[in-house]
């Protein structure tokens, strides 16, 4: 028998560890199979360039759990994109790249492949098994949902998101403190989250949790009120732009500074908009998004909330790389863990699906099936503890 592991899209906070959660797995249900993994995902799939596990791998598995990113690579390339395969050399002209792919597999000699990404890895799997399957070679996809933004439907958390969440609250502890260095400071706080705003809300829940437990010297200038967070915009709530100046301006005048937790994805419609009416090029990726670093949509909002708030020093700070590189928390590790062991267990009964908590069966951890997979999950901003932040910081 032989296992491939490939992994794709963005990096976050379980990679490495479910790819070691899953060689544990095989350790033991078997532990003669050979191993491989597929290098920088779809691309070294495509390109034939894959890397044996030696026996010392399922030996050491848990080192992988001390480590993020990915020991395999990553990259993001859309199987169904003809032209961008071709474009960056991953196919010749008149090849398909799913063909191109199945027969890489196929001479390879792959029994089982598991892919470990968000819901375009996982959708191309899909369309990968169906077309192997299609073409006479039977072939089982299990794959693991990661995503720091946990925008996946059907499933209700997605692996690395909870990790992602504390190290962005981690990365805002310290950044915070540049608010001693200048009088009237503005600092946005730019969080993962294209079309969700889940991770923003997660990170200001956690980081108000932590800021919670500190001490305070109100006798000097270390204030619980100076250090909290005064504001969070995510894509599912519309806010009035005149609305939150006048209530801000109010909190900056009090305080002496402003602190806004922004899900990049927040407004972006306004800025693309504004980028279109002024002829400029929308840069996008392979699978048609919106190339997020390229907007800056924290600085456009920082150019914004500047001027109108009279701010003297504004600054802006992106937690992304920080939080989505971190290793697995303990409780990210548990979920990974659980996953692992029925995704092994559905692979070697030879049923595809991706593993995950089912929204529809009650947050049970199932296999589900590759049709259900797809992205656009939104942030439910109805949540009790989400409101109850949004009344104390006077949002709302």
């Amino acid at each position: 028998m032989k296992i491939a592991f490939l992994t794709a899209g963005g990096i976050a906070p379980c990679l490495s560890s479910s790819i070691g959660a899953l060689i544990e797995q095989y350790a033991k249900s078997k532990p003669d199979a050979e191993m491989i993994g597929y290098l920088n995902g779809y691309r070294g799939l495509l390109l034939g360039q894959s890397i044996e596990f030696p026996a010392s791998i399922k030996e050491n598995f848990a080192t992988l759990y001390e480590y993020g990113g990915s020991p395999i690579g990553n990259s993001r390339v859309k199987l169904t994109n003809i032209q961008d395969c071709i474009d960056r050399d991953y196919v010749k002209e008149g090849e398909e790249p799913l063909q191109v792919a199945a027969e890489q597999l196929k001479k390879d000699k792959v029994d089982i492949l598991h892919t470990i990404g968000g819901d375009d890895t996982n959708t191309m799997a899909a369309q990968l098994s169906s077309y192997l399957k299609n073409n006479d070679y039977d072939l089982t996809v299990v794959g693991l949902p990661k995503t720091v933004d946990n925008d996946v439907y059907p499933i209700v958390q997605t692996l690395g998101a909870w990790t992602a969440a504390e190290q962005g609250a981690v990365f805002f502890e310290n950044i915070i403190n540049e608010n001693t260095t200048s009088t009237r400071q503005l600092i946005i706080h730019e969080v993962m989250g294209r079309n969700c705003g889940w991770l923003t809300a997660e990170t200001a829940l956690e980081y108000r949790k932590r800021l919670h437990k500190k001490t305070f010297l109100p006798e000097l200038l270390i204030t619980k009120q100076k250090w909290d967070v005064d504001a969070i915009y995510i894509p599912e709530i519309d806010f009035s732009f005149q609305s939150e100046v006048k209530r801000l301006k109010d909190v900056m005048n009090q305080k002496d500074g402003v602190n806004i937790f922004l899900s990049e994805g927040a407004g972006l419609d306004t800025i693309t908009r504004e980028m279109e009416s002024n002829g400029e090029t929308i840069p996008r990726d392979a699978f048609g998004h919106v190339k997020l670093d390229e907007i800056n949509p924290g600085q456009w909002f920082a150019r914004k909330f500047s001027e109108a708030l009279g701010a003297e020093k504004t600054l802006v700070q992106k937690s992304g790389y920080f939080a989505r590189s971190a290793r697995s928390n303990d409780k990210d590790l548990k979920l990974i863990k659980d996953s692992a062991k029925l995704a092994t267990v559905s692979a070697l009964n030879q049923d595809s699906g991706v593993v995950g908590k089912d929204m529809k069966k009650d947050s049970e951890l199932v296999l589900i099936d590759f049709k259900r997979i797809r992205g656009g999950k939104p942030f439910d901003f109805s949540k009790k503890d989400f409101n109850d932040m949004l009344v104390e910081i006077g949002q709302v």
